[in-house]
Parts: structure tokens; sequence; C-alpha cells
């Protein structure tokens, strides 16, 4: 509906032991630079840019592509928001400048290799790799748009064949996007949702019928638009839902969607994310992941094909399978624990799969114990309880391990971790090793 709101859409929060923790998703966050580029392909209107990783790339770039602007917008390349007002950690106020072109070199050297902070970077902020030069526009009117995935209706996630013959004779809802627009942006779009709803247009599209030209009407003219032209304008909607489903995004949001002086319609800053899902038809996109702007515990776990996601919590989580995973984190909050982590190492990991995954979780300094939980079914608690028991060898483990084993060669990897000389804490159920975990932080268990 809007930017805070389309995030809700696209994401969720964990409410441990009383605090809000952000999950992040499995999806792919592009730079801005290289969004743009890719809408380029597509047809539709961005700025004139280019983007440059030092003050050498940043000089020629002026020279061969802007030889001419007296002023440029100098943009910070990180993946987050907030740029505009957040700081430097080396003293710099704001991630992006409008700037006399013979100030461009020396802002642009103040930005590369720095830590940008924002309101969405955390204290730890985000080191800057590249700027994005971009031609200052004259803006008219400021608008905000989005297209994302329909929740209430499913989203785009069946198969047509397989949904037309499990809905026939029935009447259901069909899977849909949604295009969301308001004839405001540039602003807080969330703000201008609460005070004035009726300026909010949401046009759900049938996935299986595609955007119309009715479809990409009402968008236009929910818009308002002062003086672009509305067929032509039409045209770019049309372009921006072609490229949302040819790349399997998750997320396209324009916020400023902008009308020029010259009436000419443009997509001034957009933010694009992609399906994980998707990378294995979409290589040439997921080739622009920038693993220098996640965090390295995920991208560790990416790596060793394990499914991470880092919190804020003191007690580091190892299962297997995502939902016993989030029973697991559930009961750590009913005896007053914090998770730490979502880790599920799946219902194939090897021995080596499992050291990686200590090795992730005692890399976090906030983790104060660890709790192994695994029901085995195809994975088996022999292979578990020996890779415990080498990764506690490998990474010289400083906490306690609380483990609790059960289903298929249980009784040998109970075996396994009672030979092994090691203190490990055994546990019979998940009530029991979530309690002893969470009195372990004292040093109680």
């Amino acid at each position: 509906m809007v930017r805070g709101l389309v995030n809700k859409l696209v994401s969720r929060s964990l409410n441990v032991a009383g605090k809000w923790q952000q999950q992040q998703l499995r999806r792919l966050n592009i730079h801005e630079y290289q969004g743009a580029e890719l809408m380029s392909k597509y047809g539709i209107n961005v700025p004139k840019g280019v983007a440059a990783g030092s003050v050498e790339e940043v000089r020629k770039a002026i020279q061969d592509v802007f030889p001419k602007e007296n002023e440029l917008v100098v943009k910070s390349q990180i993946l987050a928001g907030g740029r505009g007002l957040g700081t430097f950690k080396s003293g710099l106020k704001g991630g992006v400048h409008i700037i006399k072109t013979d100030q461009v070199e020396e802002i642009a050297g103040k930005m590369l290799g720095q830590i940008l902070v924002t309101k969405q970077t955390g204290p730890q902020g985000k080191v800057v790799s590249k700027v994005y030069l971009c031609e200052k526009m004259s803006l008219v009117n400021e608008m905000y748009f989005a297209i994302t995935l329909d929740r209430t209706s499913a989203g785009p996630d069946f198969h047509h064949d397989l949904f037309t013959s499990i809905t026939e004779g029935t009447t259901l809802l069909r899977p849909a996007m949604i295009i969301v627009a308001c004839s405001k942006g540039g602003t807080s779009i969330e703000d201008l949702a609460e005070k004035f709803p009726d300026m909010i247009i949401k046009v759900p599209i049938d996935v299986f019928q595609g955007i119309t030209d009715e479809d990409a009407a009402k968008v236009v003219d929910g818009l308002a638009l002062k003086g672009a032209d509305r067929n032509a304008s039409i045209e770019q909607v049309k372009k921006l839902y072609k490229l949302f489903c040819e790349c399997d995004c998750t997320l396209l949001e324009i916020n400023p969607l902008a009308e020029t002086s010259d009436n000419q319609l443009i997509a001034a800053d957009a933010k694009l994310n992609f399906d994980d899902n998707a990378a294995f038809r979409q290589k040439h996109i997921f080739a622009l992941r920038d693993p220098t702007q996640e965090d390295p515990r995920e991208v560790a776990a990416a790596k060793a094909d394990l499914n991470y996601i880092g919190l804020d919590g003191e007690i580091g989580c190892m299962v297997n399978g995502a939902g016993l995973a989030m029973a697991t984190m559930d009961i750590i909050k009913l005896h007053g624990g914090t998770p730490a982590n979502f880790l599920d190492v799946g219902g194939n990991a090897s021995e080596n799969q499992v050291v990686e995954a200590f090795k992730i979780l005692t890399a976090d300094d906030k983790v104060k114990a660890i709790l192994v939980n695994i029901f085995g079914g195809i994975m088996k608690c022999d292979v578990i309880a020996s890779g415990i028991v080498n990764a506690a060898k490998e990474v010289s483990l400083k906490v306690p391990v609380i483990v609790r084993l059960e289903g298929t060669n249980v009784d040998q990897g109970k075996r396994i971790l009672k030979d092994s000389g090691m203190k490990l804490i055994t546990a019979d159920d998940l009530d029991d090793a979530a309690e002893k975990a969470v009195k372990a932080l004292s040093g109680v268990c």
C-alpha cells in the first residue's frame, strides 16, 4: 500500500521476549544503479547515471558522461533506505548530495570506503563501495508506485494448469499481483496513507490474464498526472509490470515516480527485490548480488547450503526443519530466553554442514548458549551427533551446548555424545532442552 505497508506484505517480524526483531527475507536486493540499468533495458525512463567505485572513475564519468552538466546528484550505494538523512561515521552528513560538478570528486571521495549509518542499517552501518552519479532533473510532480505480491489472493505462486484443475467448478480468488500508487510521493508515504487514505489506489492484476490497458489506465488516472502524456504513461506502467514478471520480482517500488519539466514520466529512485527461488533462471540478475552488504553469517550459511537468519538474542539454535525451528524459538521465549538466530540444517545435512553451522553460531559474540534440537527422520541422529562432537573440537566451544535428539538412530547418537567425553548437556524433550538452555545463560545448568 505504501512503503511501510508494502514492506509488511513482503516481510514479517518475530516478537521475541517482548522485543520485535526483524526477520531478513530470502530474496535478492540490488543497488539503485543496478535497478536503473535493468529498468532502462525494459524501456522504462530513468535518469542518466553512472556508478563509480573510485575517485578516478568519478573523474572519468564526469568527463565522458556529464561534460556539460553544472550540477550532479551524488548518491552513496548501500542496500538500505534513509541514505539522504544518514550520517557517515567519518562525520559527513547525508548519503545523497546535489552539488556543483566541480565538487563531485571531493564529496565522492569522502563517501567511498566509508561507513554510512541510516535508520535502516543499525548503528553498525554499511560500507559505501560505489557512488551513483546522476543528472540533476527538474521534477514538477512526485508520486509513488509499487508492484508486489497480493498475499490476500495467494500471490502468483500457483501453476496455471494445476490451479485450473483443482478449482474447476468452484469460485475462488485467483492469484494476483497488486499495483499500489499514490499521487503524492518522495516523502513519507506511510504518513500520507494515514492522513489521506483516499489518495492511495490499489489495482489488483490477474497473473493469468496479465496487465490490461484498463488496469494500467486506472493506475495512471489515480496518479493524477499534471503534464505527462497519458498513453505514454500507460505504456510505462505496462513495461514496469513486464519487468516485474519476467525478472521474478517480489517487489518493485518507485519513490518518487516523477514528472519532469519536459512532461516525461521517470522512475527517479527505485527499489527492486527478486525471489531467491528463481536464481536458477535469473543468473544474470543474481550475479549482481553484493555479499559485502549482507550479514556475513548469512553469506557463509548460504555457501554451506544452510538456512540461517540472524536475530538479536543469546541462545543459538540449530534445528532440522523450519517448523521445528520456529517451535524451538517459541519454547525458548516461553522460558524467558531469546533466540539468537533461525538455523535450519535441513533433512539431508552432512557432518561437514553441521560443523559449518557451529562455526556460524559461535562466530556471533552475542551467543551465550547453543541449543541443538534434532528430530531424526531423513536426518539421522548419529550424523548430527558426530558433527556436534567434531565441531566442538574444531571451534573450541566456550559456551554450553544443550542437545535434544529424537528419531532415527537416536540411541547411536546419544552414545556418540556420551563417549566423546565432552561436557554436553543432554535433554529429554524440547521443553526440557529450552529450560536448560535458559538456565545455562546464568550458569545454573
